[in-house]
């Protein structure tokens, strides 16, 4: 899920939890709403740290190490 797809779980559950004032037998829309919200904020969280570790830069190789073979002639 992406960082759309959590957006939405928010904003659904926004809907569900503040705007709806209709109720159904054996659901309570309010806290449907409040777990929507919930895992859209934890899928948002999640996102945005797995995003942070993938742009952070490894560190530049080390240049190779040259081995110079010196030989004395006489």
């Amino acid at each position: 899920m992406g960082m759309g797809g959590c957006i939405g779980l928010i904003a659904v559950g926004a809907i569900l939890t503040f705007a709806v004032d209709w109720h159904m037998d054996g659901v309570n829309v309010t806290l449907l709403g409040l777990i929507l919200m919930a895992v859209g904020i934890l899928g948002v969280c999640a996102y945005v740290s797995i995003f942070q570790r993938r742009r952070t830069q490894p560190p530049p190789p080390a240049a190779p190490v040259v081995e110079e073979e010196h030989r004395y002639t006489r």
